[in-house]
């Protein structure tokens, strides 16, 4: 297919020319959060700041704030990250998931490894908040959580099913789009490997603006990034990525309306008792590991083959022979068969 630039260019031109997609996208998905705003809640363009801020000050506050969220994230980053492919030429699933389909499992376990690792999650989040920051930084982090709290005040079940939908749904695809699938992959071009996943989780922290939960949000985006480079798959740190917001709302609905015994506090920041922070970092340590492995190896829709190409489907269109060993063939990030047949 096509694209109106090269698909060929540097990777820093690309980078450069996804920002300057974002910044298109985003000022289209403000113009469409004013037209939804007036038509569904009345809330007019000079009010929609005021509202957006202080959700708790406005009777329909919590519905303008989540159709704002939920358009925006949709918009701009999926819609940066969709236009960048579609404009360069490429398909979606072979730009994103170019190694594919994924064991079933390799989901599982990455959602698994995310909700397992909130013990060390909550060490860093205690270690982070004990920094002393700007004034400025901690009146953000004030507001930020002011806001986040009206967000997650699920008075209904058809609230807490918007709440899933915009908080756990949207963010896991269009933030996994634009920050692993389209963000690191030109930055791993670019810088190499390790640093590209490194850039990439330092953008995907900075991004939220929540200074005393970036290097929790830091580490996240080093897993998710790894997940996805070991994969090749944007599924695998998509369903990782719902999993950890997703498992966190569940929590606060069950706290909000007491159905079992529970102490989480969606404010706390301090850490969980050291030997569960110790037990997640072993499991999750053991995780990583057998994912690592697992991803390395061809699965039986990967065979190796004396001259493989990987059709539209992901599957090889041509039979493996019998003169190429199976250990012979690994998979890079982009699918292409990186040993050579002896």
């Amino acid at each position: 297919m096509k694209g109106f630039v090269s698909s060929r260019l540097h990777p820093l031109a690309n980078l450069g020319l996804l920002v300057v997609l974002l910044v298109a996208t985003f000022s289209l998905s403000m113009l469409l959060i004013a037209i939804a705003s007036n038509l569904f809640f009345g809330v007019g363009l000079m009010e929609l700041g005021n509202v957006t801020q202080r959700p708790a000050d406005y009777p329909n506050g919590w519905g303008v704030s989540m159709l704002s969220q939920g358009l925006l994230l949709l918009g701009a980053f999926g819609g940066a990250a969709v236009a960048f492919i579609v404009l360069t030429g490429n398909r979606m699933l072979d730009y994103v998931a170019p190694r594919r389909p994924v064991a079933g499992q390799w989901l599982l376990l990455a959602a698994g490894l995310i909700v397992l690792s909130l013990p060390v999650m909550s060490a860093l989040i205690a270690w982070n908040a004990s920094w002393d920051l700007p004034e400025w930084m901690l009146l953000k982090e004030e507001q930020a959580k002011n806001t986040l709290k009206v967000l997650t005040n699920f008075s209904s079940p058809l609230r807490l099913v918007i709440g899933l939908l915009v908080m756990a749904v949207v963010p896991a695809v269009s933030e996994e789009l634009f920050f692993r699938g389209v963000l690191q992959r030109n930055l791993v071009q670019w810088a190499g490997r390790h640093a590209g996943i490194w850039l990439a989780a330092a953008v995907f922290s900075a991004a939220h603006f929540q200074f005393q939960g970036f290097v929790p949000r830091f580490v996240l985006g080093l897993v998710l990034g790894y997940l996805y480079e070991w994969s090749g798959n944007i599924l695998v740190p998509m369903a990782a990525h719902f999993a950890q917001n997703a498992f966190q709302l569940g929590l606060l609905y069950n706290a909000q309306h007491q159905w079992t015994a529970s102490d989480f506090d969606p404010d706390s920041t301090e850490s969980l008792p050291w030997y569960l922070v110790m037990a997640s970092l072993v499991i999750c340590t053991a995780i990583l590991w057998l994912l690592y492995r697992q991803m390395q190896q061809p699965g039986r829709h990967e065979l190796p083959t004396k001259l493989r190409t990987l059709g539209g489907a992901g599957v090889a269109v041509r039979a493996p022979g019998p003169d190429v060993p199976a250990a012979a063939r690994t998979l890079s990030h982009d699918g292409v068969d990186t040993t050579r047949a002896e």
